[in-house]
This record gives structure tokens, sequence and C-alpha cells, in this order.
């Protein structure tokens, strides 16, 4: 764990807190998968840093001081009294989230999930359907990468951005779902969509009957709508929202 007297730079600490907010509100919707999954975010001033979960804590029990500062090339820095952070980084994680935070300096924020309904979609063939209203948010949106393993070979990374382009959501062929923003509400926002679109299609296709899918036009046109001005404020007002929800956990996050 960090020591909070260690971190004298407000930007940093400002970036745990969001961070340990996105844990505890991947734990709140149930996106976790025990201490697999993490999530990510670029070190403000400092291109090549980034927080990461210390491996083994809870999503529910995450706070700011559990976050760990790591460069690009899998080194986790000192902390601010000399001290090494001693503190163990999943490899797995660390090649996935070291790729897009790399790779994509827009991105300041990256999580990825492994819930029972991002898989399911993540194994069929067809990928995300533009079925629902939160599925077209993504349409011409979204990345696809096909599984090669556990991703413990760096040279993964190098495809994972080629997959990824120009999108800030992908879906993991096999393996689960990856969305990034700008901010922390950007990302918040991203996963939260992808992941109801992906429990929306597990639904639909349960029931066994013919998917009624809107025409290309209404697609473009709902991703374009979602994109629209206002988005950033739309964002930012839910994200007010969700941190309402964990204001009063114990411990609190923001230790």
């Amino acid at each position: 764990m960090t020591d909070v007297a260690d971190v004298t730079d407000s930007a940093e600490w400002n970036t745990r807190c969001e961070l340990a907010a996105l844990y505890r509100l991947a734990a709140y919707f149930r996106m976790t998968d025990m201490i697999d999954t993490h999530i990510s975010a670029r070190l403000p001033g400092h291109e090549d840093q980034f927080l990461i979960n210390r491996y083994g804590v809870l999503f529910h029990e995450m706070r700011a001081s559990d976050l760990v500062k790591v460069d690009h090339a899998g080194r986790e820095l000192k902390t601010g009294n000399g001290a090494p952070a001693g503190q163990r980084v999943n490899a797995a994680g660390f090649t996935i989230h070291s790729a897009v935070h790399h790779a994509r300096p827009d991105l300041h924020f990256v999580i990825h999930t492994h819930t029972s309904a991002g898989i399911a979609v993540a194994a069929q063939e067809q990928g995300l359907l533009p079925i629902s209203q939160h599925a077209m948010k993504f349409y011409g949106k979204l990345g696809y990468h096909d599984y090669e393993g556990i991703a413990l070979d760096l040279a993964e990374r190098e495809r994972l951005v080629a997959n990824l382009g120009n999108n800030k959501a992908m879906i993991l062929r096999n393996h689960g779902l990856l969305a990034a923003g700008s901010t922390a509400a950007e990302a918040f926002h991203e996963i939260y969509f992808l992941e109801r679109a992906c429990q929306a299609q597990v639904a639909a296709l349960s029931g066994g009957q013919t998917l009624r899918l809107p025409p290309e036009a209404v697609r473009l046109r709902t991703a374009q709508q979602f994109a629209g001005d206002n988005a950033s404020g739309i964002m930012d007002l839910a994200w007010q929202a969700a941190l309402r929800l964990i204001e009063n956990d114990q411990p609190d996050y923001r230790q």
C-alpha cells in the first residue's frame, strides 16, 4: 500500500481517487471477477507512467492508496520516500493496459472486465448486434481482438492496439470487454453502456425469437447522437450521480 503522505502531487492524488472510484463502481454494478481484471489510469504529467490495482485487492475494497505506479516497461516505481513499492502487479493485466496507454495518449483511463454477458457476446461469432439503443452507441466504433491465450506475451500489445484502432471500446474474443476514455467519467460511461448492451443481447437471444434490427441509417444516426456536442456533459452528470452510490462505502475509497 502506498503511504498517503508520500503522494504530494494533488493531480496524482485526484487521479488515484477517481481510479479507486471506478473500481468501487465496477463492484457496485457487478462487473468484477474476484481479483482478476483491472482498471488503470495514466498519471497526469507522466506519459510513460500509469496506476493499476495492487493484485489481490478486491474491487469493492479498493482505495486510492492501494494503487501501484508502474512505467510502460512494467517496472514498479518507488514511492515518494524512496522505498520500493513492493506490490505485485498482475502480468496479464499489465500487458493489456500498458498496450493501450502507450499507443493512445488520448485515453487516460482503461477498464477491462470479465462479466458473464461480456464473455458470452465475446464468444458469439457475430459480436455485438445493433439490437438495442445501448448497442448502437458502439455501431461502427467497436474493435475486436482474437483470443491468443492469457495475455502474458508482450508482443500481443501491438496486435491489441491495432485491433482497437481509433475506437474507445473493444471486445476481446472469448475473453471479455475493454473500454477507455479521456476521463474517468467517459471510461465509466463506455463500459456501462457496453456491458448493458451485452446483457440485452444475451437476454434477447435466449428468447428464441427472430430479432429485429433497425435500418442502417438509424444505426448510424444513433451512434452519431451518442457522440453529439452534449455527450461530455451527460457523461459528467452520470459520473457525479454514480459517485453518490459509493459515497458512504467503508473504507472510504479516497483513503
